[in-house]
């Protein structure tokens, strides 16, 4: 008396997908192992055929119409790469460009460490906010906070870092010998 269709489950569309073993013409799997799923044979381990599952998934979702690439001029396509989803050309891996979507934004502060780059607000993968100088291979100064343009008292370094606190906003020094702390002046 179960309104549950049965044949919603059965594995044939999956097998039918995969296709026949080449080695043994059974049926190939979704199997799982200690690196994650992977397709197989259904007669392992009589037949040790294997191969990666990634390679049925698409990296493209969605074709841009109307742009094309700067380097080749094909379409530009969304992928979905191991960090998100990206802007790149559709005719990879004969063209590797990729649509810079960088989300940097530049604070006017000159960074103290090289004196030639700027302090940019960057992004990581996780999505989490960091600032760093524009500068980086060459110079790979790094804040945790926003940086303000205030020379500390104790050190004389030329900038520091806006940290809110428990009470009140107070400005700490970046240096690791220095770490002297003031309240944010209004």
């Amino acid at each position: 008396m179960s309104k549950i269709d049965h044949s919603l489950f059965s594995a044939s569309a999956t097998e039918q997908a995969f296709g026949p073993c080449p080695q043994c013409n059974a049926k190939l799997t979704i199997r799982r192992g200690k690196s994650g799923a992977f397709i197989g044979c259904s007669h392992y381990p009589e037949c040790d055929f294997s191969k990666p599952l990634h390679e049925y998934e698409s990296p493209e979702i969605k074709i841009i119409e109307g742009s094309s690439c700067p380097k080749c001029q094909s379409l530009l396509v969304i992928k979905k790469g191991r960090f998100g989803l990206f802007i790149g050309c559709s005719d990879f891996p004969e063209c590797d460009y990729i649509q810079s979507n960088s989300n940097s934004e530049d604070t006017k502060l000159t960074c103290p460490a090289c004196k030639k780059g700027h302090i940019t607000k960057r992004t990581n993968k996780f999505g989490k906010s960091f600032f760093a100088c524009d500068n980086y291979p060459k110079c790979k100064y790094l804040l945790n906070f926003p940086p303000v343009a205030h020379p500390c008292p104790k050190c004389n370094w030329p900038i520091m870092q806006q940290k809110k606190g428990a009470s009140e906003v107070e400005l700490i020094c970046p240096q690791k010998q220095c770490q002297c702390k003031i309240p944010k002046p209004q």
